[in-house]
């Protein structure tokens, strides 16, 4: 069979700080459908009623919020930012995630957080592909 050239698709390079939003907003949605999601594992609704849960002090819930608004800020950021502290906050706060997700996984492997670990390494592996595209930013061709 002969495929002819006038009808395959166009395709694009899509623009890095595109690349570094979407990566963003994919590890925030598995974030947040995780810990949705473990709101359905024994007991924990009723940890959250009696207060009997990690997050149960103003400091833990501060920091907790700190953590998760900076993928969330990302997105942003990174349509936004100069290319040089793009690049930068990129490759650290993806490092700091990948890193942070790793463990969380590797802490959570048992049969009721199974879909924890899934969630943690779809997670390591969009913020090491975070990394990885923020390592090698296209240079501008003089």
């Amino acid at each position: 069979m002969n495929l002819d050239k006038t009808n395959s698709l166009k395709d694009f390079e899509i623009n890095i700080k595109i690349k570094l939003a979407a990566l963003w907003t994919s590890a925030t949605f598995c974030y947040l459908y995780g810990d949705y999601f473990e709101l359905y594992t024994p007991d924990k609704v009723n940890s959250l009623i009696n207060g009997n849960n990690v997050l149960y002090s103003p400091i833990n819930l501060f920091t907790a919020s700190v953590i998760m608004v900076i993928p969330s800020i990302m997105i942003i950021l990174s349509l936004i930012l100069k290319p040089r502290i793009n690049k930068w906050l990129n490759i650290v706060f993806g490092l700091l995630f990948t890193v942070m997700m790793i463990v969380i996984a590797v802490g959570s492997l048992t049969p009721w957080y199974s879909f924890y670990v899934l969630f943690a390494m779809v997670e390591a592996i969009l913020t090491s592909i975070i990394v990885w595209n923020a390592f090698k930013w296209p240079k501008e061709n003089n």
